[in-house]
């Protein structure tokens, strides 16, 4: 695994309110929320493993999970509307309207 940090962007539908509230919990201490459940992470390979796991443990059957990750030649390219940017490192701000 490496120590190079990959951009995710990761939601979740979770049926029941407590876990809802749990995973929810659990995403703020690896990324940025974006929207209630949606949220941007800068992982390394390691922190994304555990992550992974620690969702794996929260999450039901009926429950759904989509990580995405972003490319680093797209990071730029994320269109933002009324959202303050969630990428740190990002050069431009391009907006749309």
């Amino acid at each position: 695994m490496t120590t190079s940090r990959h951009h995710y962007l990761i939601c979740y539908d979770v049926r029941d309110d407590r876990r809802w509230r749990k995973c929810h919990k659990l995403m703020k201490t690896y990324g940025e929320a974006v929207q209630y459940s949606v949220f941007q992470c800068q992982l390394t390979d390691l922190r994304m493993a555990k992550l992974r796991w620690e969702l794996a443990s929260i999450l039901a059957e009926e429950d759904s999970l989509l990580i995405a990750p972003i490319q680093a030649p797209d990071v730029n390219r994320i269109v933002q509307w009324n959202l303050q940017s969630i990428i740190k490192d990002r050069t431009d701000r391009f907006r749309t309207f």
